[in-house]
Protein backbone atom coordinates (compact mmCIF):
# COMPACT_ATOMS: atom_id res chain seq x y z
CA UNK A 1 0.00 0.00 0.00
CA UNK A 2 1.52 3.60 -1.17
CA UNK A 3 1.31 5.99 1.52
CA UNK A 4 -1.24 8.33 -0.59
CA UNK A 5 -3.76 5.09 -0.70
CA UNK A 6 -3.36 5.03 3.14
CA UNK A 7 -3.67 8.89 3.66
CA UNK A 8 -6.89 8.59 1.32
CA UNK A 9 -8.21 5.53 3.65
CA UNK A 10 -7.53 7.17 7.25
CA UNK A 11 -10.74 9.54 6.98
CA UNK A 12 -12.93 6.49 5.83
CA UNK A 13 -11.66 4.39 9.14
CA UNK A 14 -11.20 7.25 11.78
CA UNK A 15 -14.95 8.45 10.83
CA UNK A 16 -16.70 5.04 11.42
CA UNK A 17 -14.20 4.42 15.07
CA UNK A 18 -15.25 7.73 16.35
CA UNK A 19 -19.01 7.72 15.88
CA UNK A 20 -18.96 4.33 17.15
CA UNK A 21 -17.13 5.39 19.98
CA UNK A 22 -19.62 8.55 20.73
CA UNK A 23 -22.39 6.12 20.71
CA UNK A 24 -20.73 3.94 23.09
CA UNK A 25 -20.15 7.21 25.38
CA UNK A 26 -23.92 8.14 24.94
CA UNK A 27 -24.60 4.78 26.05
CA UNK A 28 -22.40 4.33 29.14
CA UNK A 29 -22.57 8.06 30.26
CA UNK A 30 -26.43 9.42 28.94
CA UNK A 31 -26.03 12.42 30.49
CA UNK A 32 -23.54 15.79 30.08
CA UNK A 33 -22.66 18.77 31.82
CA UNK A 34 -25.19 21.74 30.99
CA UNK A 35 -23.41 24.34 29.08
CA UNK A 36 -25.47 26.84 29.88
CA UNK A 37 -24.57 27.04 33.87
CA UNK A 38 -21.33 24.97 33.42
CA UNK A 39 -23.11 22.14 35.24
CA UNK A 40 -23.95 24.00 38.43
CA UNK A 41 -27.32 23.89 38.02
CA UNK A 42 -27.41 28.05 38.64
CA UNK A 43 -27.15 30.81 36.26
CA UNK A 44 -26.61 34.13 37.07
CA UNK A 45 -29.69 36.51 36.26
CA UNK A 46 -29.39 39.17 33.70
CA UNK A 47 -29.02 41.85 35.75
CA UNK A 48 -26.08 40.16 37.70
CA UNK A 49 -26.43 39.40 41.13
CA UNK A 50 -28.89 36.77 42.35
CA UNK A 51 -28.29 33.39 41.13
CA UNK A 52 -31.33 31.60 39.47
CA UNK A 53 -31.95 27.92 38.52
CA UNK A 54 -31.29 26.99 35.39
CA UNK A 55 -33.80 26.70 32.56
CA UNK A 56 -32.28 24.42 30.46
CA UNK A 57 -31.12 21.73 32.73
CA UNK A 58 -33.48 22.57 35.10
CA UNK A 59 -31.10 23.15 38.26
CA UNK A 60 -29.84 19.54 37.87
CA UNK A 61 -26.33 20.64 35.96
CA UNK A 62 -26.90 18.11 33.66
CA UNK A 63 -28.49 17.51 29.70
CA UNK A 64 -28.87 14.75 27.61
CA UNK A 65 -26.22 13.88 25.20
CA UNK A 66 -27.11 14.88 21.88
CA UNK A 67 -26.52 10.85 20.51
CA UNK A 68 -28.42 9.51 23.43
CA UNK A 69 -31.46 11.73 21.49
CA UNK A 70 -30.78 9.94 18.75
CA UNK A 71 -30.04 6.64 20.00
CA UNK A 72 -34.15 7.21 22.04
CA UNK A 73 -35.55 8.29 18.99
CA UNK A 74 -34.04 5.18 16.95
CA UNK A 75 -35.58 3.02 19.47
CA UNK A 76 -38.82 4.98 19.75
CA UNK A 77 -39.20 4.53 16.28
CA UNK A 78 -38.80 0.42 16.29
CA UNK A 79 -40.74 -0.09 19.29
CA UNK A 80 -43.53 1.78 16.58
CA UNK A 81 -42.83 0.00 13.81
CA UNK A 82 -43.02 -3.38 15.63
CA UNK A 83 -46.82 -2.47 16.59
Amino acid sequence: MTPHNLLAAAPCLILPALTLGYLGLCVIAPFGRCRSCDGNGRKRSPLGRIRRECRNCAGTGLRLRVGRHVINHIKDEYETAKR
